[in-house]
């Protein structure tokens, strides 16, 4: 991931609700896990690995986040311990296991989050951030981001 995806997901962090933090780990699973597969075909085996540890991570997360008051918790803590044991198994055999069958599963409850993202009108789970407005600058046609806060002195932690 470069400099800009770091940036551009370090804004949709600090401003996204809970449902939209479930959101973005599931695209950062998404995104490791295509990266480790791209890493397996050019046989460079420790960095597919590296990048499946990291999509065992965002699993875990994924898991820690489960609420089990919830009926549909169990059946998402199923799932995600079935994507779970194929990328152990994938770290340990060193090569893709179910592939296509992981991201078929994921990319599903990737979607249905989404949706439940949109509907989703709480508040950010981040407080006291600065506010990010985007808009064209005058004459250079690029996206510039402005921070723009009323109370600066709020930010930060509180003694």
């Amino acid at each position: 991931m470069d400099s800009e995806q770091k940036k551009d997901y370090t804004m949709r962090i600090s401003q996204a609700n809970r449902s939209e933090l479930v959101v973005i780990v599931y695209e950062l699973f998404m995104y490791s896990l295509d990266t480790s597969e791209e890493y397996f075909k050019k046989d460079n085996i420790d960095e597919a690995v590296r990048y499946l540890k990291k999509s065992q991570e965002c699993i875990c997360e994924l898991r820690k986040s489960l609420d089990f008051k919830y009926d549909i918790s169990r059946n998402l803590e199923e799932l995600y311990g079935y994507v779970h044991r194929q990328i152990v198994s994938s770290i340990t055999r060193r090569e893709p296991v179910n592939y296509d069958e992981i991201k078929k599963v994921m990319g599903s409850l990737k979607e249905a989050f989404t949706k439940v993202a949109e509907q989703d009108n709480s508040a950010p789970v981040m407080q006291n951030t600065q506010q990010i407005y985007a808009g064209l600058t005058y004459g250079k046609g690029k996206l510039n981001e402005v921070f723009m806060n009323n109370n600066e002195t709020s930010r930060g932690f509180m003694a």
